[in-house]
């Protein structure tokens, strides 16, 4: 079984960054993309970031112009910073591991999930 597990979040200021980061755990096919999800209280799951396995990333218009995605090789981890955060960040952020059709998209099937990691964002 592959394990997504994720550390970060919590609560955050207005106005500052958000670091979460995601170590995947067991063997994984490098070819699939890896990203960032989030849920707010009685809203539907979407899609922050992604990215694919020769660093081509997708980003949500939500978060444009505010967030980086890295993955670091070496230490099987996924990084996110979100920057410039607003109250409608807050949400449980889930890692996430699956297929992006094309080169710079966005997941289109997840195939493992994270545990997800509470953020509030207060202001």
């Amino acid at each position: 079984q592959v394990e997504l597990v994720e550390s970060g979040g919590g609560s955050v200021q207005a106005g500052g960054s958000l670091r979460v980061s995601c170590e995947t755990r067991g063997n994984t096919d490098k070819t699939y993309c890896m990203g960032w999800f989030r849920q707010a209280p009685g809203k539907e799951r979407e899609g922050v970031a992604a990215i694919d396995s020769d660093g081509s990333a997708n980003v949500a218009d939500s978060v444009k112009g505010r967030i980086f995605i890295r993955k670091d090789n070496a230490k099987n981890t996924l990084f996110l910073r979100l920057n410039d955060l607003k109250a409608e960040d807050s949400g449980v952020y889930y890692c996430a591991l699956g297929v992006c059709l094309i080169q710079g998209g966005a997941i289109t099937r997840v195939r493992v999930w994270g545990q997800g990691t509470q953020v509030n964002v207060s202001s």
